[in-house]
């Protein structure tokens, strides 16, 4: 999830870390800021990428969201295309770096499918 903060802020800067700064008006990244979010899976601690000027809006985890939405859809959408509950588990901590119990995946296809 950070790695696509850090992509979201390059795009945003119009240059990678540690290439000369593309932008006119000489914005460039300033530190990280750490952010908890909650779901159902537990918490997720980040570290949000700003910019010097605060014009960064991260678009995948938006200013002030502190809960996760949408993280059901994420595993109904890995079971809907044949991944078992613990091919899920492993996908989710390597994507995510959360660990999910099988027992909460298999709680939310159960749902769905009753």
């Amino acid at each position: 999830m950070e790695r696509v903060l850090e992509v979201e802020l390059a795009d945003h800067l119009g240059h990678a870390r540690h290439e000369p700064v593309a932008n006119p008006a000489g914005n460039t990244r300033n530190g990280k800021s750490k952010k908890t979010l909650k779901g159902e899976f537990g918490e997720l601690p980040l570290e949000i990428p700003r910019d010097r000027q605060g014009s960064f809006e991260p678009q995948i985890i938006p200013k002030h969201q502190t809960r996760w939405n949408g993280f059901d859809d994420k595993i109904l959408s890995l079971y809907a295309r044949g991944m078992t509950v613990r091919e899920i588990q492993a996908h989710l901590a390597e994507m995510y770096g959360t660990e999910v119990s099988p027992t909460l995946i298999s709680s939310v296809t159960d749902a769905v499918a009753c």
